[in-house]
């Protein structure tokens, strides 16, 4: 088991308009937290190396304060590597953050797609959340076919996209594009948590589904769910900041 798991964060700071951009804090403080909980390392990964833009801070929220305040996730924020520079065998799950920059960036980097297709291919876990699905339209299955070609899929919603009056500044709509790589997109109710599972591959809809999302797949790869209560409760000493740089 390579108890390790790795975030990947969109490194776009704008949307086209001026719009701040960046990943959404919440799709990656509940999976950094998930694998915290089970025990296992992390790392980060973004299309640009070094500290990636953020966004969606709520600092009320007990695991988003507790990310923002972890020294060991600022470290590591600030070294973010490409994936280019990371072996897929290194990691048994993978989770890909949202925040609308993703469907800029991560759709169209060569480097992450190449990634997640070894990855995928290797055994490992994929969850997805919100716009971070968008990383998905790249990567290729080894028969060379889409990856989500045929598969079940969930992600933000072209009626969530016009209740936040994004739906004009987004280039594309998530559902459109991944059906036209011959995905079965399943949409949910909005800002409601739904999450997809399709064998390893795990997609939530919007940012209420991160929770489920992060505790789905550690379950999945771990083969024994989480702790009741995890999503709230942080640990008095967090297992990896002593013990790991």
């Amino acid at each position: 088991m390579r108890e390790r798991g790795l975030i990947v964060l969109t490194s776009v700071e704008r949307l086209p308009g001026g719009r701040s951009a960046g990943f959404w804090l919440p799709e990656a403080a509940y999976p950094w937290l998930a694998l915290v909980t089970a025990g296992w390392d992390y790392a980060f990964a973004s299309t640009r190396a070094g500290t990636p833009p953020m966004g969606g801070v709520d600092r009320s929220d007990p695991p988003q304060r507790m990310f923002l305040e972890d020294g060991l996730v600022r470290e590591r924020l600030a070294s973010t590597v490409t994936p280019g520079l990371l072996d897929p065998a290194d990691f048994g799950v993978v989770f890909v953050a949202g925040g609308h920059g993703a469907i800029l960036d991560l759709p169209e980097d060569e480097q992450l797609a190449r990634f997640l297709g070894k990855f995928t291919e290797s055994g490992g876990v994929l969850a997805a959340v919100c716009h971070g699905v968008g990383a998905l339209l790249g990567v290729a299955a080894p028969d060379g076919r889409p990856l989500v070609e045929g598969r079940r899929v969930t992600a933000f919603t072209q009626a969530e996209e016009r209740a936040v009056g994004l739906d004009g500044v987004v280039p594309y709509f998530l559902d459109e594009a991944l059906e036209q790589r011959g995905a079965r997109y399943l949409a949910g109710e909005p800002f409601r948590s739904h999450v997809v599972v399709d064998g390893r591959l795990i997609t939530g809809q919007n940012p209420a589904s991160a929770v489920a999302v992060a505790a789905q797949a550690m379950e999945l790869v771990t083969g024994r769910p989480l702790p009741e209560g995890w999503s709230r409760r942080a640990p008095a000493v967090h297992p990896l900041a002593q013990t790991r740089t």
